[in-house]
Parts: C-alpha cells; structure tokens; sequence
C-alpha cells in the first residue's frame, strides 16, 4: 500500500500528491497530514471523487487511509 507524506508541505502541494495518487487507481492507500488546511482540502478532494476513507488522529498528524 502506497503512502503519501504530505507533513511539512503547504498548499497546494498536499492536494497535487494526493490526486497524483488518485489517477494511479490504486485501491488503498494512506495520506499523512499534519496541517488544519490541507486536511480540509484533501477531504474535499476525495470526497470529490467519491472515495471512502477512515481518519486516524495522532499525537503530531491524522492518517487518512482510503479506499475505493
């Protein structure tokens, strides 16, 4: 399972690894994300394209573990 470390990266960098990822079509993947904003827009973004996804918080960063 692929992951995207999106931690230290502002807008739009977060949303363009993460659709980069989409368009691969692989079935699951995770997104670390360490910012208020890319956390909304990642969200919008698989929303978006209709994909099922299940949120970890962490001490430091949340975990977004999608599938399709």
């Amino acid at each position: 399972m692929n992951q995207i470390d999106t931690r230290g990266l502002s807008c739009p960098q977060p949303v363009v690894l993460v659709l980069s990822e989409i368009k691969t079509g692989n079935d699951e993947f995770e997104i670390l994300l360490d910012s208020e904003a890319s956390r909304e827009n990642v969200k919008r973004l698989l929303s978006k394209n209709k994909l099922e996804f299940d949120i970890k918080e962490n001490s430091d960063h949340t975990v977004y573990h999608v599938t399709r």
